[in-house]
């Protein structure tokens, strides 16, 4: 099955489904929260317990992206890649029309691609190697964990010698890298191959841009530096890639968000512990459009801090150059998720990838291959109260303004120059009067007038009179960023929904006083649930 023609995968996956069976999107996520609340995803396990249920899912998955792409599946049966990433990587190729799945032709050969990444998989923390998630104009959006530290390395190849063919992380390639490169040849020779595959993989996908989400320079446990990554690479061996240093705090203080009733803003990450040791470092050619004060970043919330890395974000991958972009922090499976998350739901409200799936559609992808099948370990984040996951999808409210659009960007750059009017830096967004329809063109425009560039979620209204020039092309990009907002707060009123009636319960014990009742309306408190109804949705 080494080179699976998506297009006839995602139609077998679907076909199953008929027209009048597309209204029960709930139960699938409530369905897809369950497990996932239950179990941590392992690849080995899909045939075991609850694989029919992991098998749905998956299915479910290769059928969304098969909606707009067509894709060659990378098989990982059993984990023999990654034992936590899914057991059918997806390769998005290029977006398709019906017509064009059914003369798909991959262009890519994915025996060579597995190879490269069954020989790359050891230079990175877990073997969770570099692999691309997101296609936006013909550039891949990646994810990874960092790269793997001296301890991990000789571990791991230690462990292949004695015991090939093992559990989770089943490293291949015995004779490449084995205990006696490790015992005689040092540490340079190792990183040297370990490390140049992993570059191989990364210029195989097109990507320049890195950006590291770790607060620290390097992972230390028990003493030993079990992580490292690019930016600290002793012999430069990222130098031809535009590396980015965006410390991010891990899941932990994601515990503080929680015990705050879910509240984000003023929430300030403390910046002088000892393990912090990675300041932000991004080339200032890739900050003078964004109007960011980046010195003051350990100054920003909780809601600062993701709303202005996201900008970064959206600005790297909306360029107009062909590269790709990869995002990790240590594991990959915590914070990296949530950017990935944030950046495909993002251009998908812009109606820029994924066009043909709706909210329900959109929610249960991101959740079911961004998070489930890459390895978030829900259950013990639950446990410990760290509800990264759910700051995901509650953050949304946070980023449904034009200023986070790339939508704005691309219609600067094709917007012809005119004499008069309202130039594209004069509008910010526009909103539907009093939340009228956003097919009708012919109503009253508020447009909202930036009060002070870059500074985050602070704005003034303003009523002014929409310039006819072009109106047919620009007035149907306006109603595209006022979609932007109904299309987001769609998505996370259907999460808090399937939430609060399957996770959220969960989160507290069960009391026999009926104290259960006040722990959940603090919770609908918090996240501003209270009028959600799952019947709504």
């Amino acid at each position: 099955m080494a080179g699976a023609r998506a297009a006839a995968a995602a139609a077998s996956a679907g076909s199953s489904a008929s027209s009048g069976n597309q209204q029960p999107q709930e139960p699938g996520l409530g369905e897809l929260l369950e497990e996932f609340s239950r179990t941590q995803y392992r690849a080995k396990d899909g045939s075991g317990t609850g694989g029919s249920k992991v098998e749905r899912i998956e299915k479910r998955c290769l059928e969304l992206f098969g909606r707009d792409y067509c894709f060659s599946v990378i098989p990982n049966t059993n984990g023999d890649i990654c034992g936590h990433y899914p057991r059918h990587i997806v390769f998005l190729e290029y977006e398709s029309s019906e017509k064009e799945k059914d003369t798909f032709e991959s262009t890519i050969q994915v025996s060579k691609l597995q190879d490269l990444i069954h020989r790359s998989k050891m230079a990175r923390c877990r073997g969770r190697f570099v692999c691309p998630v997101i296609l936006f104009k013909g550039k891949h959006i990646c994810r990874s964990a960092t790269l793997a530290g001296w301890g991990e390395l000789y571990g791991r190849s230690g462990y292949n010698y004695f015991f090939s063919g093992g559990a989770d992380d089943a490293w291949a390639d015995v004779e490449d890298v084995t205990e006696e490169d490790c015992a005689l040849r040092g540490d340079t020779h190792l990183f040297d191959k370990v490390r140049g595959y992993d570059i191989k993989l990364l210029r195989y996908l097109s990507v320049k841009y890195i950006c590291d989400l770790m607060v620290e320079n390097k992972k230390v446990k028990f003493g030993m530096n079990v992580t490292s990554s690019e930016k600290v690479d002793k012999a430069q061996r990222y130098a031809d890639f535009t590396l980015l240093s965006i410390p991010y705090p891990g899941c932990e203080f994601f515990k503080e968000y929680k015990d705050r009733d879910y509240m984000a803003e003023g929430l300030i990450f403390n910046w002088k512990q000892d393990y912090v040791d990675a300041p932000l470092s991004i080339p200032d050619f890739l900050t003078h459009s964004l109007n960011i004060d980046w010195s003051q970043y350990q100054c920003w919330d909780l809601v600062q801090q993701t709303q202005n890395y996201l900008k970064l974000l959206l600005s790297l991958v909306n360029s107009d150059d062909d590269s790709g972009l990869l995002v990790h922090c240590i594991s990959g499976w915590d914070r990296t998720p949530l950017f990935i998350s944030l950046l495909r739901l993002s251009l998908w409200a812009d109606g820029l990838i994924h066009t043909s799936l709706k909210p329900a559609e959109i929610l249960y992808l991101t959740v079911a291959y961004d998070w489930f099948l890459f390895g978030h370990m829900l259950v013990d984040r639950l446990s410990k109260g760290e509800e990264i996951f759910f700051f995901c999808f509650n953050f949304l409210k946070h980023i449904t303004s034009e200023e986070f659009s790339a939508l704005k960007t691309q219609r600067r750059k094709s917007l012809p120059a005119r004499d008069g009017g309202f130039t594209l830096e004069d509008i910010c967004m526009l909103r539907r009067k009093d939340r009228g329809s956003t097919t009708s063109l012919g109503s009253d425009f508020s447009l909202v007038m930036e009060s002070s560039p870059g500074a985050t979620g602070s704005f003034t209204y303003e009523a002014v009179e929409l310039v006819p020039a072009g109106a047919p092309t620009q007035a149907a990009w306006l109603a595209a960023l006022s979609d932007r907002e109904t299309r987001l707060q769609e998505v996370r009123s259907a999460f808090l929904a399937a939430y609060s009636s399957t996770v959220g319960l969960r989160a507290v014990a069960p009391s026999p006083s009926g104290a259960i009742g006040g722990l959940l309306e603090q919770f609908a408190r918090g996240v501003g649930l209270r009028g959600i109804s799952s019947n709504a949705l």
